[in-house]
């Protein structure tokens, strides 16, 4: 059965933006040499589906977008762009985590503004809001959708009761959630998945840069990212938590040469083995780094290998 990114893209792979956030901070990796050149690269290898959200370099991101766009607009109605809400900030540079409608308003429209388009593909609601109904922000998608501003609405990093609720307002077509070797949706997000025919895009396939074999229990937060690098001082990139995964890779390599593959083509065949699990965002600062991922040799893994893997997360 067809699924609404199946119909958007010919390759199993999106852009990731926030590779492309440069030094304007937020959620980004660091500075990248060339961005134009790398989008401009991603479109010559065949990837039509580009995501972003706001919080990428506090809308970085999406001007590089709306620079990439620009050039290629004789191409934009095959060109799919994903935006989301939900990750504002302050003039202070605070983020405010919230699905107060008015933000979720104000978010789009500077969005299109910064984007430059008359309409985003796929807007998506970034994180759950346990303040806020998700029906309330989704109200504001559904009135913008109608205004033609913007073609599809999806949840990222969802839960299932407000997968449910989203229903009763709009039809939400794709669920975006962190999947990869350690990490995967709620098993009841991807049996609604299934049930409703919805399309899964995974971000966060290489475990940002573990599953890629360049973070190693040697590397330092304090002092071994550039300073534009969010790992650099993110709460959630706690080193003991890196020291317990790079700690597996030797199983996950040995996995993957018995395979006749290198680590993080295991790591995408993983991401895109499983039948509801249609597209892996890749965050590649180099072009080299994104020609490797576009030529992955991929393999189905069966339920068993998955198993197997899987395994090796378990306390």
């Amino acid at each position: 059965m067809t699924h609404l990114l199946n119909e958007w893209s010919s390759l199993p792979f999106a852009f990731g933006g926030a590779a492309v956030s440069g030094e304007g901070g937020g959620y980004g990796f660091g500075k990248v040499s060339d961005p134009q050149g790398l989008l401009d690269r991603a479109l010559d290898l065949g990837i039509t589906l580009y995501d972003t959200a706001p919080i990428y370099g506090f809308g970085q991101s999406e001007v590089e977008f709306s620079q990439f766009f620009k050039r290629h607009k004789a191409k934009r109605e095959k060109l799919r762009v994903v935006s989301k809400s939900g990750v504002h900030w302050h003039s202070s540079k605070r983020v405010d985590m919230t699905n107060d409608p008015k933000v979720t308003s104000k978010m789009l429209e500077e969005s299109l503004k910064r984007l430059k388009t008359e309409y985003i593909d796929l807007y998506m609601i970034h994180w759950p809001d346990a303040n806020v109904d998700i029906r309330y922000p989704l109200e504001v998608l559904a009135k913008a959708k109608e205004q033609g501003k913007i073609l599809e609405v999806g949840l990222c990093n969802t839960h299932i009761d407000d997968l449910k609720a989203a229903g009763e307002v709009v039809p939400v077509k794709v669920v975006q959630s962190q999947h990869n070797i350690y990490d995967q949706p709620p098993q009841d997000v991807i049996d609604y998945i299934l049930e409703k025919n919805l399309s899964f895009m995974a971000w966060g396939p290489f475990d940002k840069g573990i599953l890629t074999g360049r973070v190693t229990k040697k590397r330092e937060q304090a002092k071994d990212y550039d300073e534009e690098d969010c790992r650099k001082s993110a709460p959630w990139w706690n080193q003991k938590d890196i020291i317990s995964k790079c700690e597996k890779l030797g199983f996950y390599c040995e996995f993957a040469k018995e395979k006749e593959l290198e680590l993080p083509e295991l790591a995408l065949s993983y991401v895109l083995s499983p039948n509801w699990s249609h597209v892996a965002l890749l965050g590649a600062k180099t072009i080299a780094d994104l020609e490797k991922a576009v030529h992955s040799r991929l393999v189905t893994l069966s339920s068993d290998e998955r198993e197997e893997i899987q395994k090796q997360c378990r306390p």
